[in-house]
């Protein structure tokens, strides 16, 4: 039964009515159910402060008119169901009273309709502000707050921070100056200066992203490798300081003092450095770029032999390694101790393999490790590289007009027991030396009958061209001793194209260098032997990347040589470039360093022409950044950096040489 704090059922009475007697009016004017957040927030606050609005309710009436003895709620039907969700959690009972107003005299559809429409919410501004009071005025942790008003401490924190922000801009948002995602981007940072200097450099352009640029543009990403190396628990306890968004994903947020992280790099670096040099090498440098002016020659390691118990060890893991493959051939997916077994099997592998590529003892004692932060922020170790002053001299042979020289500078007397121009001791030997008119003279004629012999031997020729291009890109510093007129230039990019050293399309051209340098022989007169005795498609490999190497198609402005770009579009045809695995456009590579034309030109076409007329107006670097985002994935490239069937491709270039793409002056 309702108990009545007022006598009688006349309109306007307060009644103390059983939870479980109350029921959903079907003349509620809200038919859209309400949010489960909702429900959450205000049963949170009726627990914390209880009911601090009285429920509206009329009497249920059956078919004759008479009463139910339940009650419909016109107004309060969010308040009623945060009521149920208190009884389902146990902190009432189903029969709780609550307090209501009866109104028998308005129509219930018409005063459920002016609830929900004659009403002015709080401003968000006031709302930051409170939260914020009741963090610094009461005490209240997030945790607290986030109870009494049904919402996650996540919430809070970011309500907080909105009401941290600076005054001055509080106002201008409460005017309409600023927009809340605006704001938000405020947010990013508690001092109120730098919020304040910010806002009076934007342009009219206030777009979020260019706040938060603006804000972070002397910090460190959390993505950037140095920050994933150190790591933010490192990097704080030395002090350092790291700005996080609340309100977008921040990838570890920004760290704020620049000069304090790439100490960390190199102070970690150094202790890796240090390992590094109990290998035995002379030296050791940390850095965190590779230093790629180093001009020191380089070693690689070479194969040796494997002692008996680690070849015996080796051949049984890999059988073991391939029963295990062949057992689980057609398995969908593999057991967990499987797969545990396969782990250790490759590592075992793979630790044994590397002990059948060694470095000389010498070329340990004479070289060194570069030590860097790769791309990933990763460590990589680059060994093997030989200063100058460290290097032994080469032991070179050099001949002029009156024979061979041997290592101290000193020629040999005619009729010695040494080779003289080539020819073997027992053809010296006894023999009066020729003079050099007759040696030109029939050596002359030889070449012309090797010209014509190797000329008819297609083979014995692609190992000749093979092996002058081996010796001339993998043994720098020595006399390579071909027979052949080939030079192999290999031209740096690095002058040409900022950080091109260090990408992905780089390391896998250095990576693919050094396995080839650890298979090669450490002597150039070796060389001819292996390469004849590789298989035909291993020779081929070695072949294209020899040649591959001395690729080179970069246009200045000053080298006028269309030919070399026209077959430089017919190699890229004829291998399938596609420049998309090696290339994509960023507001850094691309779009920042053209027109605004260029950069609408390259939306409407990778995109839409809605798309290039939404952004017209658009500032240049705002523009950029856009365009960033919206060509990425799509594999649109410039015309340059794509693979044209060769005469149309040739075309495009010299149209575009003729008239390059120049930075806007915008």
């Amino acid at each position: 039964m309702a108990t009545k704090i007022e006598t009688g059922n006349e309109s306007g009475a307060v009644l103390f009515i059983p939870l479980n007697k109350l029921k959903k009016s079907p003349k509620n004017a809200r038919k859209t159910p309400h949010a489960e957040t909702e429900i959450e927030a205000l049963a949170a606050s009726i627990a914390v402060k209880g009911l601090l609005q009285n429920l509206v309710v009329e009497p249920e009436r059956d078919a004759d008119g008479g009463e139910t003895g339940n009650y419909l709620v016109t107004i309060g039907e969010g308040r009623r169901l945060a009521q149920l969700l208190r009884v389902k959690r146990k902190q009432i009972k189903k029969n709780e009273p609550i307090r209501c107003v009866l109104d028998t005299e308005h129509d219930a559809h018409e005063i459920s309709l002016a609830e929900n429409v004659i009403r002015t919410n709080m401003h968000p501004a006031d709302q930051f502000e409170a939260f914020k009071q009741l963090a610094e005025e009461r005490g209240m942790s997030a945790e607290d707050i986030a109870a009494r008003f049904g919402v996650t401490p996540h919430v809070v924190r970011q309500r907080l921070r909105l009401g941290a922000v600076s005054p001055k801009l509080m106002q201008v948002y409460r005017e309409g100056g600023l927009t809340l995602e605006q704001l938000m981007a405020f947010g990013l940072t508690e001092d109120h200066a730098r919020q304040e200097q910010v806002f009076e450099n934007l342009s009219y352009n206030k777009d979020a992203s260019i706040i938060r640029r603006m804000l972070t543009e002397t910090h460190v990403s959390g993505r950037d490798r140095r920050a994933r190396f150190v790591g933010s628990e490192a990097y704080e306890q030395a002090g350092g300081v790291i700005m996080r968004d609340l309100f977008a994903e921040d990838y570890g947020g920004y760290f704020e003092d620049a000069g304090l992280l790439d100490r960390l790099v190199l102070e970690k670096l150094e202790t890796i450095a240090t390992e590094v040099r109990n290998e035995g090498w002379k030296w050791a440098e940390a850095h965190i770029d590779f230093p790629h002016s180093h001009g020191m020659r380089r070693v690689y390691p070479h194969p040796v032999s494997l002692s008996a118990d680690d070849e015996e060890r080796l051949s049984a893991a890999q059988a073991e390694f391939d029963a295990l493959s062949t057992q689980y051939e057609s398995a969908e997916e593999l057991s967990d101790d499987a797969d545990a077994k396969f782990g250790e099997l490759e590592a075992e592998i793979e630790r044994l393999s590397e002990r059948q590529q060694a470095y000389g003892t010498d070329d340990i004692a004479r070289g060194g490790v570069f030590v860097v932060l790769n791309h990933d922020g990763t460590v990589r170790l680059e060994r093997g590289f030989v200063r100058p002053e460290d290097d032994k001299p080469a032991e070179l042979e050099t001949t002029n007009e009156t024979g061979p020289v041997t290592e101290n500078g000193e020629r040999p007397n005619a009729g010695s027991s040494g080779a003289v121009n080539g020819a073997s001791e027992d053809e010296a030997e006894g023999e009066k030396a020729l003079s050099d008119l007759l040696v030109r003279d029939l050596t002359a004629h030889r070449t012309l009958g090797l010209r014509v012999a190797l000329g008819e031997s297609p083979d014995v020729a692609l190992i000749a061209v093979t092996h002058t291009l081996v010796a001339q890109s993998f043994y720098d510093g020595y006399d390579v001793g071909t027979c052949l007129g080939l030079k192999s230039e290999r031209p740096s990019l690095a002058g040409h194209a900022d950080g091109i050293e260090d990408t992905p399309a780089a390391r896998t051209l250095a990576d693919r260098h050094a396995a080839w340098a650890k298979q090669l022989p450490q002597s150039v007169g070796d060389l001819w032997a292996f390469i004849v005795a590789l298989d035909p498609d291993s020779r081929m490999a070695l072949f294209a990347h020899s040649a591959a190497l001395t690729a080179y198609a970069v246009r200045v402005s000053w080298d006028k040589t269309p030919r070399v770009w026209a077959n430089a579009d017919a190699v890229a045809e004829a291998v399938g470039l596609d420049m998309t695995a090696f290339w994509s456009p960023t507001a850094r590579s691309y779009f920042g360093r053209v027109s605004k034309a260029r950069i609408l030109e390259a939306v409407r076409e990778a995109v839409s022409d809605d798309a290039a007329k939404q952004m017209a107006d658009m500032k240049k670097q705002p523009m950029a950044e856009a365009a960033e985002r919206l060509l990425a994935g799509t594999g649109w490239l410039p015309s340059l950096l794509r693979t044209l069937p060769g005469v149309q491709q040739h075309k495009q270039v010299e149209a575009q040489h003729a008239d390059p793409c120049a930075v806007a002056a915008e």
